[in-house]
């Protein structure tokens, strides 16, 4: 019997910091937003942090396309990020991205600017700090965290699902006019072409850890991929405080 989002919190045996990737349309996002919430972790977003500068470079007028402008502005956008899971919140410049950040133009643009050497160096910055400041442990979700972020995270995990799965549940994301304008087949290959890209960058490419287990969410539910995860951490935690404990 699997255990659903909405029973009675676990807790982690140790504070231990959590590295998910994968390509979207994964789950990494549910799935580590209940995860950390059943066993009383920080949550990190890391894929809202390049979308928030990227949607910050458009507002701004800066070329997306253009690798030298875009690194020049890098740093000037602040980019604040709440790890409640319950709550999970980005600002850019004091003001609300959570929606914003989510559009067709922040998505279309977004590769290309996480792309940017000087733009993954610092967000990469970022992550690790909210890491390291996570007072009971942390879930960082993302595409090169295993890798590159947290190379020496306590668990690393890498979801993946069919190309066909993936874009049925990415289709059923999208709300409104963005949902009649798409069909199944456009986003089937809006995602395979997001994963080329993902994969074939030079600086930090989406790819799985040699340490990370893999979990294929094709023919999961939610709320199995959710018990799934629990359990891996569960027993990654009893690890470390094994480990402590010695």
């Amino acid at each position: 019997m699997f255990v659903t989002v909405e029973t009675a919190a676990r807790t982690a045996p140790a504070a231990v910091i959590v590295a998910i990737d994968g390509p979207a349309g994964t789950g990494k996002s549910s799935t580590s937003k209940a995860v950390a919430a059943k066993l009383g972790l920080g949550y990190l977003d890391t894929g809202a942090q390049y979308r928030a500068i990227t949607w910050w470079m458009l507002n701004n007028g800066i070329d997306v396309d253009d690798a030298i402008a875009v690194a020049d502005a890098a740093a000037k956008p602040v980019i604040v990020s709440g790890t409640d899971p319950a709550a999970p919140t980005i600002t850019v410049d004091g003001l609300d991205a959570a929606g914003p950040i989510r559009t067709q133009e922040v998505t279309a643009a977004v590769s290309a600017v996480s792309a940017v050497p000087e733009v993954r160096a610092l967000i990469t910055d970022l992550q690790r700090s909210i890491a390291a400041e996570a007072p009971h442990g942390i879930v960082v979700e993302g595409r090169d965290i295993g890798i590159t972020v947290l190379p020496d995270a306590d668990l690393k995990i890498f979801l993946t699902a069919s190309p066909e799965a993936r874009a049925a549940r990415r289709s059923g994301e999208l709300k409104g006019k963005e949902a009649q304008a798409t069909d199944l087949a456009a986003t089937r290959e809006a995602l395979i072409k997001r994963d080329a890209a993902d994969s074939g960058r030079k600086t930090s490419p989406l790819a799985k850890a040699d340490d990370a287990v893999e979990v294929d969410t094709t023919e999961l539910t939610l709320e199995q991929v959710i018990e799934c995860v629990v359990t891996l951490i569960e027993g990654a935690g009893a690890e470390k405080a094994g480990r402590v404990a010695r």
